[in-house]
């Protein structure tokens, strides 16, 4: 049996219908499918870490100052205006999604990549998740969606939010992951950037955040590197230079669309890809305090990046796309 996410839309609502596929099912039968973890360059997450030793000696709150994962759309809710009305931001994106990212970026290094300690590492970097501090998510509805056929005339469902999520272990104390997604809004991409730290000498006056390993969900993947580098010439003058990796232009490469890819696994009955309750259980666990306390809804223009207060939630940084 297949599910769509989300699995639940609380932490009661998960345990009822958990509860009601086990008496039913076996966990073994069980395939909560999340299309992001389908995703070529989220697989290449894991790979590029785990079998290259100058990213796995870095992954450490010592070499990161902080992770963003960023989704924004350039699309409104077309024809799902039921569907999402009842659902929102936080629901359909941050606790499926991308906590499922943060996941696979924040994960401890498994035993191997078979499905069991894939998914065991994968569900115990979730247990460190802190539950979320509604005073550091901003939430946001595009101005126009109440007039969309088939939304409520006061409609309080968000369109947009972006968060701090904070993981309490040794690997990654004190390091900020942003999280951010909304509908309408100035460009669609899906990006991972792992933001290095600054160096603070020899050389003074370098640029903040200009040290990025980031990865573009989109399509086949890409895998981009940015660095100081000094620019040809008598001066010693730097710039930030960029090397960019398409996933699809390695030799014999055959991407899968997510849905296939996962679909393909189901068949096979391989697991690695797919959730278990214990991490969905802390899944519902970090996001209660935001469910049940949530912050005023902002009003942002389509087109626009959001609410102008999500903006500070990076602070003294800034969002890696943007203005």
């Amino acid at each position: 049996m297949v599910y769509e996410k989300p699995f639940g839309t609380s932490q009661q609502g998960f345990r009822v219908l958990d509860k009601i596929v086990h008496s039913v099912l076996k966990e073994d039968q069980v395939y909560r499918i999340d299309h992001f973890l389908g995703k070529e360059a989220t697989q290449d997450l894991h790979v590029l870490r785990f079998a290259n030793s100058m990213f796995s000696s870095m992954w450490n709150r010592e070499c990161i100052a902080s992770v963003q994962i960023d989704v924004p759309e350039r699309i409104g809710i077309t024809d799902r205006a039921g569907f999402y009305d009842a659902t929102g931001a936080v629901l359909d994106m941050l606790v499926t999604h991308l906590f499922q990212v943060a996941a696979e970026v924040a994960m401890e290094p498994p035993k191997t990549l078979s499905a069991d300690d894939l998914q065991a590492a994968r569900e115990k970097v979730i247990g460190s998740f802190r539950p979320l501090d509604p005073s550091e998510v901003v939430l946001g509805q595009f101005e126009g969606y109440r007039d969309v056929p088939g939304v409520a005339a006061r409609s309080r469902t968000d369109t947009f939010v972006a968060a701090t999520l904070w993981i309490d272990n040794p690997r990654w104390r004190g390091v900020p992951f942003f999280l951010r997604t909304g509908k309408r809004l100035a460009v669609s991409e899906q990006r991972v950037s792992i933001v290095l730290r600054t160096p603070l000498a020899p050389i003074a006056g370098l640029l903040p955040q200009a040290n990025v390993l980031s990865f573009s969900l989109t399509s086949s993947g890409e895998i981009d590197l940015s660095f100081m580098a000094k620019k040809p010439g008598a001066e010693l003058q730097m710039d930030r230079a960029t090397v960019r990796i398409p996933l699809a232009g390695l030799p014999k490469a055959n991407p899968l669309p997510p849905y296939t890819r996962l679909l393909h696994d189901v068949l096979l009955g391989d697991r690695s890809l797919f959730t278990r309750p214990d991490g969905l259980a802390a899944v519902w666990k970090v996001a209660e305090p935001l469910l049940s306390n949530r912050p005023r809804l902002a009003s942002y223009p389509a087109g626009s990046w959001g609410p102008p207060r999500a903006a500070t939630l990076t602070a003294p940084g800034r969002w890696l796309l943007g203005p």
